[in-house]
């Protein structure tokens, strides 16, 4: 008896949860402040594998995911160097010297 098993992808769970947790890291790493073009690309890939999952194309789905998983992260690593980088806005506490 031989079994063949082709065309067969399962639901990309892990995959699409990497992918919601590297947005949302950018996110809080200020990426859609100082990393915008990778953020925003980084939510349409994400966009694109829920839609995708919708539609029950699971191969797209997680391709899309990991996609946005990685441009998610660069944006995070982009964001905090300009971070880094980006001088303090903050204002300065007086000193008093008597």
């Amino acid at each position: 008896m031989v079994l063949v098993v082709a065309g067969c992808v399962s639901v990309p769970v892990q995959a699409m949860s990497n992918a919601r947790q590297a947005v949302q890291a950018a996110r809080r790493a200020g990426a859609a402040r100082y990393a915008p073009a990778r953020y925003v690309e980084a939510k349409r890939w994400l966009d694109d594998a829920r839609f995708a999952l919708r539609a029950d194309d699971y191969g797209r789905a997680r391709s899309s995911a990991l996609r946005a998983a990685r441009i998610a992260h660069q944006a995070a690593v982009e964001a905090r160097k300009a971070r880094v980088a980006a001088p303090s806005s903050a204002p300065r506490p007086a000193t008093s010297y008597r």
